[in-house]
């Protein structure tokens, strides 16, 4: 084994590991490969960049436009009347058709945009046939990967598989080698879910009746045990507060979604809202928070003053320190910084030009120039000195903070249900807005408290915060849950409110995000009343939720900014009244651009990557497509990883390790059949593809199986046929693809039912395979 082999196995072999562990971003992994490969040595640096102006890639992005261009032409929608004309009730019909019908337009657009396309289309035919979406969603994404298969554009695999072939001299796939084994298993596919799978699918319906009363929502939410009225008594120290100074939501996981104030009823109050005495909360979540904090006092304030010189000793020190231009943390909160843990020193104040901020600090996103005022340990101080992140100003007390002004002392007495919890269980910062500077406990004072210390009766705790602030605790223990009162979810739709459930896009930057972030009822005017994840709804402290592919989030607000939410990339909303109109007028353009683009390529009058892009450029040309509408339909993840990944098989190719590789393979497998190597090939690309990118798949395997034909003396089709269809294969669980993903929320699924309903497609997959490769593609 030489050096170059070693390397790029070494690397093929991190790259895998990181897409197993999933830490790491797929389209960083592609950049991490190639710069390991350039790095190196193993290839040069236009080699190694080589990937980003590859016909492929360029067709897969070109392609994902087109798609985006017969998306916004209603197309879709069209289709989805039709199936429910022809269908009717019967619900063997209504899955052949959204099954063929869906899988055929996968032939020719991307199949996540065919499964977004179809799936408020689906939602609706079942609402309409009184039928759960879990007989439809699975069937209709499986449907979309099995369609991808019937042409060259129809997955980035076939068009990398294809590619592999060009560069090893021999003649690529053209546009419709794939067809007949493609449409054979699309069709075996759906006579499967029609006879059998539909019956290993659960019936869940969490969107029924979303336009008519919201039964099925107040069922499988279990709303009716979270929603409640709360009465502010007269007087109420939350009188005059906003609803986010209330801190309901912060502190006690509360959503305001209805205020009665005399004869006026408030829906979707804006966070800016003015609380009165007198006026009935209707709130949703856990009330048991509002229950434990009822008439008791859990912080006693203590009278004695406190100057700033308490928070401070020769060991700890406050120091000023400015983010530089260019600072890593720039556009960040302190929270995403994970500033406390990174740098060991507490943020007291930031200064931004001649404005102070004292509170909520871990939500204020970061800027070039501002000034922090920090609180560690002298080591601590130091190092962030030497940190070129940060320019140190000096050391000192900092009078123009009058951090005097902030800083109070509080006891906890006994039967608090603080004592026993640590600090940063507590919630004190994040619920109250009060910062602990430092714990007092038998005289012996600690000023830079560990987060897990465990707070006990007697600690008087120093406190950045503000008097009013524990006003507003006391404002909630007076609040008066009204027991006599059920209200029902129905009474949240009226004319000028509604419900509106919504997954995200697969274009969505927002996944692994918190919700804490979004700012949500500022950016949208809406409010998260419950997430839908992994088979279970999540009601209460929601802002603390990371945001990931395949939840369903059930939205409550005003009409209008629903309508207006239907519009935004980063959300696909799963009902078609609040989509944004589409273009039908372009749909004769939009159709008449793909035929042109599929004719010149089928007869090779335009290479493919060429076809695509002028077939781009005539669709923005005509309106079909704005450019920047052009530009979200891009998966650039995709494009980067593909990008990274191909100079990785070019190195497995030029360095003998594919070579290397199958040679492996063929001693394993010894003198068997062509069978057992199809066979082999197949599970393990189906496999690999469950836990990889599909795309890195049909990368890392293509010049594996070109070595393998070469040494067994078999023709090459047959194998890289194998490797297209198996990476597409990917039926086993959600994480495989992202239409399997994408249909999770809307449809109730866990993990299991997607096992239970893919395994058996996978194994009718390789038997179609096994009996009409070697009648369409001779070994």
């Amino acid at each position: 084994m030489t050096r170059e082999i070693l390397i790029v196995l070494s690397i093929l072999v991190g790259a895998v590991v990181l897409f197993i562990s999933n830490r790491v971003r797929i389209d960083l992994i592609g950049l991490l490969v190639l710069g390991s490969l350039a790095v190196s040595g193993v290839i040069t640096p236009s080699d190694s960049l080589a990937g980003f102006s590859n016909p492929a890639v360029i067709t897969v992005w070109a392609v994902l436009i087109l798609s985006g261009g017969l998306a916004r032409s209603g197309i879709a929608s069209k289709l989805g009347k039709l199936v429910l004309q022809l269908a009717g009730q019967s619900e063997i019909k209504l899955l052949l058709i959204i099954m063929l019908t869906s899988g055929f337009l996968s032939s020719f657009m991307n199949s996540i945009g065919v499964a977004s396309l179809f799936l408020p289309v689906v939602l609706n035919i079942a609402r309409r046939t009184d039928r759960p979406p879990s007989r439809f969603l699975i069937p209709l994404a499986f449907s979309c990967l099995l369609g991808g298969l019937n042409t060259l554009i129809g997955t980035p695999s076939n068009i990398l598989v294809s590619e592999a072939l060009g560069n090893a001299g021999l003649v690529p796939f053209q546009m419709f080698d794939f067809a007949p084994l493609g449409s054979s298993l699309l069709i075996a596919g759906t006579i499967y879910m029609v006879f059998v799978g539909r019956h290993l699918l659960p019936q869940k319906d969490i969107t029924k009746d979303l336009d008519s009363g919201y039964p099925g929502v107040s069922e499988y939410y279990d709303f009716q045990e979270r929603l409640a009225f709360v009465h502010l008594p007269n007087p109420s120290h939350l009188n005059g507060k906003t609803l986010q100074e209330s801190r309901l939501g912060t502190a006690l996981g509360l959503n305001v979604v209805m205020i009665v104030r005399d004869r006026e009823t408030i829906h979707a109050p804006n966070p800016d809202f003015l609380l009165q005495a007198g006026d009935r909360l209707l709130v949703q979540g856990h009330l048991d928070r509002l229950t434990e904090i009822d008439d008791q006092d859990h912080l006693l304030l203590e009278q004695e003053p406190l100057p700033v010189k308490k928070i401070y000793s020769s060991q700890v020190q406050l120091a000023e320190t400015t983010i530089p231009p260019g600072g890593s943390i720039i556009g960040m909160t302190l929270r995403q910084a994970a500033f406390r843990h990174v740098y060991k020193v507490i943020v007291l104040a930031i200064r931004r030009n001649d404005k102070f901020f004292h509170t909520d600090l871990e939500e204020i996103v970061l800027q070039e120039g501002d000034t922090l005022l920090v609180k560690g340990h002298q080591s601590d101080i130091q190092h962030l000195q030497e940190n070129e992140e940060f320019i140190l100003n000096q050391r000192g007390a900092y009078p123009d903070y009058q951090l005097d002004d902030h800083l109070i002392m509080v006891r906890i007495p006994a039967d608090s249900l603080l004592a026993g919890s640590s600090l940063v269980n507590s919630r004190l910062g994040d619920a109250f807005g009060l910062s602990v500077q430092g714990i007092i406990r038998e005289d012996k004072t600690e000023l830079m408290p560990d987060p897990n210390e465990i707070l006990q009766v007697g600690d008087v705790l120093i406190v950045k915060g503000k008097q009013e602030d524990l006003s507003t605790i006391r404002g909630l223990q007076n609040l008066i849950i009204e027991t006599q009162f059920h209200p029902d979810l129905s009474e949240l739709e009226t004319d000028e409110t509604g419900l509106i459930e919504a997954v995200l896009s697969p274009h969505s930057r927002l996944a692994d995000h918190e919700i804490r972030e979004l700012d949500f009822r500022a950016r949208y005017g809406l409010t998260i009343l419950a997430i839908w994840r992994g088979g279970r709804a999540y009601r209460s402290h929601l802002r603390d939720m990371q945001i990931k592919m395949g939840d369903a989030f059930l939205l409550f607000g005003p009409r209008r900014n629903l309508r207006i939410f239907g519009t935004e990339p980063d959300f696909l909303v799963l009902s078609e009244e609040a989509l944004p109109a589409p273009r039908t007028a372009k749909i004769p353009l939009a159709l008449l651009i793909m035929a042109l683009v599929l004719f010149s390529a089928i007869l090779n009058i335009l290479p493919i990557a060429i076809a695509t892009v002028v077939g781009v450029a005539l669709m923005i040309l005509t309106g079909v497509l704005r450019m920047d509408e052009a530009y979200q339909f891009i998966e650039w993840k995709a494009v980067f990883l593909i990008a990274g990944m191909l100079p990785l098989g070019t190195a497995l190719e030029e360095t003998g390790a594919a070579q290397l590789i199958s040679d492996n393979l063929l001693s394993l497998i010894g003198n068997a059949s062509p069978f057992l190597l199809v066979t082999t090939l197949f599970f393990f690309t189906s496999l690999a593809s469950q836990i990889m990118p599909n795309p890195a798949v049909a990368v890392l395997l293509a010049p594996i199986a070109l070595n393998a034909a070469s040494e067994s003396g078999l023709s090459p089709y047959p194998l890289m046929m194998t490797i297209a269809v198996a990476s597409s294969a990917v039926f086993l669980s959600p994480i495989g693809h992202p239409a399997n993903l994408l249909v999770m929320g809307p449809g109730g699924y866990r993990f299991s039912d997607y096992f239970k309903a893919g395994l058996p497609l996978t194994i009718l997959t390789w038997v179609v395979i096994i009996f009409l490769i070697p009648l369409l593609w001779p070994y």
